[in-house]
């Protein structure tokens, strides 16, 4: 996951020198997009039932995964 001190941003400020708006690197926009996907995706399933690991491998062999 990209840290924000990572960051090689660079900004866009008003007249009054506040910030408005950000420049970034396209690989570093893209880690952040890709960590936002991620996110979301365990925020989707948060509310998903689990299963212990043990449980999960032999499933996974009875299926022929492994």
């Amino acid at each position: 996951m990209i840290r924000l001190s990572d960051l090689h941003a660079e900004y866009i400020t008003d007249e009054k020198g506040e910030r408005k708006a950000i420049i970034l690197p396209i690989s570093e926009f893209e880690k952040l997009i890709e960590d936002m996907e991620d996110l979301a995706a365990v925020a989707e399933r948060r509310e998903e039932p689990t299963i212990p690991h043990e449980d999960l491998i032999a499933e996974l062999k009875r299926d022929g995964f492994i």
